[in-house]
This record gives structure tokens, sequence and C-alpha cells, in this order.
């Protein structure tokens, strides 16, 4: 075994907020004594934007990855160089995640297009004939909840061949009525998304019907503006030919990382979407979107 680098946060969730302090250890484990020319330790945030070949083609898309957005970057030198004795030895540190002047610091979010991630970086400079050590960790950025009460905002709906939208062929589609509510598109992200659903009739046999969190994200820079959907998760709530007339329940948990409040700034925006999605028998596919705005309380 060589020197082992390896940086821990003493909070188990990773989980921090604006204003925090974000503290922890370095850990070196060696069986010999380490020679060193100083060991240092960056903090980094950053958003990471990519436009999609779809809106601008592949080798645009290739080249004209976005500078990233740096939110925050702050590097503390943490050992001097000199040397560290065989076995282990834990270096504390403590940084504050605080912002300067107006700046935001976004929460966490692992996207397609948009990425916003915070990272802790050590690393081991040392003399030309041994390598550099570097060992990186990620944690998570929690945003400062919103203050006021979240008005609930519920939304009734009534599915039928003649409310669809980008329909080609309304007269060769199956007759159906389905009905139904969300509770609120305005939602607390730890909460989960709830509402009700009845088929009240079709004439086709149902095979399936589904739940699709989608992620709307949106991309700017000097060419354009490019905005992408694409499915986080897929939830099925009525699996075959459902009984008419049965309430089924709609419940859906927001997966962490993936979701984030709903995000609007200069250079990028990240909203979501909930499809409800029916599938027929005849492979008749029935689609009713419904915008959410996520929200942190």
């Amino acid at each position: 075994m060589g020197t082992a680098l390896d940086v821990r946060v003493k909070r188990a969730g990773k989980v921090y907020r604006d204003g925090e302090i974000l503290s922890g250890v370095v850990v070196i484990t060696s069986k010999d004594t380490v020679q060193h020319q100083g060991i240092s330790l960056t903090m980094e945030g950053s958003v990471n934007l990519q436009l999609s070949a779809k809106n601008v083609g592949v080798f645009e898309a290739f080249c004209n990855t976005a500078k990233p957005i740096q939110i925050i970057n702050s590097t503390i030198e943490m050992v001097k160089p000199g040397k560290l004795p065989s076995g282990k030895t834990e270096i504390p540190f403590e940084f504050p995640l605080q912002m300067k002047g107006n700046k935001v610091l976004y929460e966490t979010y692992h996207g397609v297009f948009v990425n916003i991630q915070y990272t802790l970086r050590c690393d081991m400079r040392r003399s030309l004939l041994a390598k550099d050590l570097t060992k990186t960790c990620e944690f998570i950025v929690h945003s400062l909840s919103q203050k006021g009460k979240l008005l609930p905002s519920p939304v009734d709906f009534t599915i039928t061949p003649e409310t669809l939208q980008n329909v080609k062929e309304r007269a060769s589609l199956p007759k159906f009525l389905i009905r139904g509510h969300l509770n609120s598109t305005n939602c607390v992200i730890t909460q989960p998304l709830t509402g009700e659903l009845v088929v009240e009739s079709a004439e086709a046999a149902i095979k399936s019907i589904e739940l699709q969190l989608v992620r709307v994200e949106t991309c700017g820079c000097a060419e354009g503006y490019a905005r992408d959907a694409t499915e986080i998760q897929n939830i099925q709530i009525a699996d075959g030919d459902v009984c008419r007339g049965l309430p089924i329940p709609i419940h859906m948990v927001f997966p962490r990382l993936f979701t984030c409040p709903t995000l609007e700034t200069t250079n990028f925006k990240v909203e979501f979407e909930v499809n409800i999605v029916v599938l027929l028998h005849d492979d008749h596919l029935i689609t009713e979107n419904f915008p959410l705005k996520l929200c942190r309380m």
C-alpha cells in the first residue's frame, strides 16, 4: 500500500446551506514517512452548461460547451511543505459557505444539459519522482427555505379525444373519458406530488397508466437558446384494463439531486413538468402535460 488520501465531511448526508460552516477532516494513510511539498484544500462550485446536438448540430455542440459558471471558489493551505509520520494522519478543516455581495448559492442539481455541482478537492504536492495525490469529494447544497406560505394550486383535468393537442386523425381515436385532479402544481420538493385519476369510460382496453416526471432545461449563449425536455423518472400507477369509475391515486416522490427548486437565471433555466400517460392496447398513446413549480420550504 502506498499513500492514500481521503476527504471526509462531518455530516453523513453531506447537505449544507448558505451561511453554514462546512467542516471535516483530510485523512492521510501511509506505512512510511511521507515527504511532501504542501497540502491544499479547494472548495469549488460551478454550473456546467452543455448545448444539445439536436438544437445546434453535433459539431457545434461539441465546440460550444459553454464555459462553466463559477459560483464559489476558495483554497486554503492546510500543511506547509515537510514530512508526515507513518500511519494515519487526520487534518481538520472548516470552510464558511458564504456568498459575497448579492450572489446566490444555487442548489445542487444533476441534469442532462445543466449541472450544478459542489466539490472539495485536496491536493498533496510531492517531489518530481513521486506523483502528486488528489482526492475529490462532492458535497450537496440545498437552497435556503423560501419565506412565506406556499399557496396550493389544485388542478382538475378532463381528458377526451377533443381535449388532446397535436392529434392528426382525431376521428380514428377510440372514445374515452378520463377525469382527475392534482392537489397542487406548486410543490414542496420534499413532499410528494399527489392527486387522483378516474377512467370514467374507454372504448379501447387500457394497457397501462403512467406518471412521467420531465426536466425542461434551457441554456443560453451567443448562438441563442436551446430548450430541451428529458425524462427523469417514469412511475406506473395502473397496469392492465383498469375498472371504470375506480379512483386511482397519484403519488410521486421527487428524486434527490435530479430535481431542484425551479430556477431561472440570465444564462439558464431549470423547470419541471409531469405527464399523465395512458397507453391503450392498440398502442394509442394519450398524454396530458402539467407544468410544475418546485420550491424548498
